[in-house]
């Protein structure tokens, strides 16, 4: 694992609608190895490798959940709106940066314990309760940070163990791993790969649905996280993914049933180069696969690989290394074997159907 590329790709921000920043550094690393490079105008960074007929999409978002600011209050406390989804329990007390006129160090506050009411310390709390404290008056704040400005949570990316944990592990992981796999593949000739970064996943799959309607591809491949709820108090039947046994090859979740002769043909590549494999069903949520099949009309073979990781959408989200580098291993034979998969699409079809 490069982890240093690991640390920077997580570090640079990238909230959905704003993945300039984070847009720059995955060009600058993976653009070297693409035959041809593109940003559309909602902001996806295409990178295309080989010239073939056959048309291979994989897709990974570039955004990760965060806040903006609505307002600023007459103490300089800032209000703000979530991006993406968030269990406020894992906001209180966190750092932050405020992407203003300049970079501000912040925490997200709330009432102490101490003051709580019986009332609210017997419920969750609320993103209404929360606020964002800089330490600056009113005035400063209020020039600094306007209506709208982006803001990141702050969490440094570390080993633990065997694993890595940070913030946005979803969905930079997989960023991670495309840049990775950009490195190491080979095309086939009849094969035209896209490398598609795309932007605003987790506010409603928006940067893939445009990527996808261009470039139209014969089989499409998100790469995303998954739920890993191998953890104590979750029963054995709702686990979804452990961490440690392999990367995971979606069958279905709350926006897709993936295509079962590409699921198939993801399974009987990881067998062939010994790779483990586990299935993931989620019955909720959903990635970028759904609008390389059916969002947009296009019907692409479609499936998602899955790293495995805990504490989702938390700033301590966690996942094993090998997963990540079996992740990398298994793409990359994915696109440089897609001719084997798409040399009789109507024989694939007629499967799927």
């Amino acid at each position: 694992m490069d982890f240093n590329l690991l640390k920077r790709i997580v570090k640079t921000p990238g909230i959905p609608g704003f993945e300039q920043q984070i847009r720059s550094l995955v060009s600058s690393e993976a653009a070297p190895f693409g035959d041809s490079v593109s940003t559309d105008t909602m902001g996806n960074l295409i990178i295309k490798k080989g010239a073939g007929k056959k048309r291979v999409m994989a897709a990974a978002h570039m955004d990760e959940i965060g806040l903006m600011t609505t307002y600023v209050d007459e103490q300089g406390f800032i209000r703000f709106h979530t991006l993406g989804g968030f269990d406020p329990r894992t906001l209180f007390a966190q750092r932050v940066t405020v992407l203003g006129k300049k970079n501000l160090p912040g925490v997200l506050g709330g009432k102490p314990a101490h003051v709580l009411t019986d009332e609210e310390k017997k419920r969750a709390p609320n993103i209404d309760d929360l606020f964002i404290d800089v330490g600056l008056p009113a005035s400063k704040v209020k020039e600094l940070v306007p209506v709208g400005t982006p803001v990141v949570r702050d969490r440094s990316c570390i080993r633990m163990g065997d694993l890595v944990t940070a913030k946005s592990l979803d969905n930079r992981l997989s960023v991670y791993c495309l840049i990775e796999i950009l490195k190491k593949v080979t095309v086939p000739d009849d094969i035209s790969f896209f490398a598609v970064f795309t932007v605003q996943e987790e506010v409603g799959l928006r940067g893939v649905r445009v990527s996808a309607e261009t470039i139209r591809p014969d089989a499409g491949l998100a790469m995303d996280i998954t739920i890993a709820n191998d953890i104590p108090g979750v029963s054995a039947q709702k686990k979804i993914t452990e961490l440690g046994k392999g990367p995971a090859v979606k069958i279905m979740d709350g926006s897709v049933i993936s295509s079962p002769s590409f699921v198939q043909y993801i399974e009987d590549t990881a067998n062939q180069h010994d790779i483990s494999l586990q299935r993931e069903i989620l019955t909720s949520g959903g990635t970028d696969t759904p609008a390389m099949q059916y969002l947009t009309g296009i019907g692409a073979h479609v499936s998602c690989l899955s790293i495995p990781t805990r504490y989702v959408h938390s700033t301590v989200e966690s996942a094993h290394g090998s997963d990540i580098d079996d992740t990398i291993t298994l793409g990359t034979h994915l696109i440089s074997q897609a001719n084997t998969f798409l040399q009789d699409s109507d024989v694939v079809k007629a499967t799927d159907n």
